[in-house]
């Protein structure tokens, strides 16, 4: 079995990049800063699904996007989740929060209606992201 990524989070997300377990990708919403970590492995619906290497390496990689988004932003939290109940396919929220941003200080999902980047400001957030700020 071949590695596909869930329609419902291609149709939501752009392309960030393919670190070496996860493809990464922006969730389209502006109120957010939010990648989600979706790790490459077929069939893959829970992180015990996973080896223990590629759990390192996924732990790796979510402290990695944590990271990167607490640069970009100076938000005051970074929110990590792997909920999955509207998509199986094992994926991996990241989310950068603050006082003050349209959900805090509760979760993100469920609260408001998304609002789509502006092209131009996704794609430089993508410029941002992809070059480590």
């Amino acid at each position: 079995m071949e590695f596909r990524l869930h329609e419902r989070l291609a149709a939501d997300t752009a392309l960030v990049a393919d670190w070496p377990l996860s493809r990464i990708l922006l969730m389209n919403d502006a109120r957010f800063p939010w990648l989600i970590l979706v790790p490459r492995r077929a069939g893959a619906n829970e992180v015990f699904d996973l080896d223990a290497t590629d759990r390192v390496t996924l732990t790796d990689e979510i402290c990695r996007a944590g990271k990167l988004l607490k640069a970009l932003t100076g938000c005051a939290k970074i929110n990590v989740a792997a909920l999955g109940n509207a998509v199986p396919q094992l994926h991996v929220h990241v989310v950068a929060r603050s006082p003050g941003d349209a959900a805090w200080p509760g979760p993100v999902w469920g609260s408001g209606q998304t609002v789509p980047y502006a092209p131009a400001a996704r794609d430089e957030f993508l410029r941002r992201v992809v070059n480590g700020f």
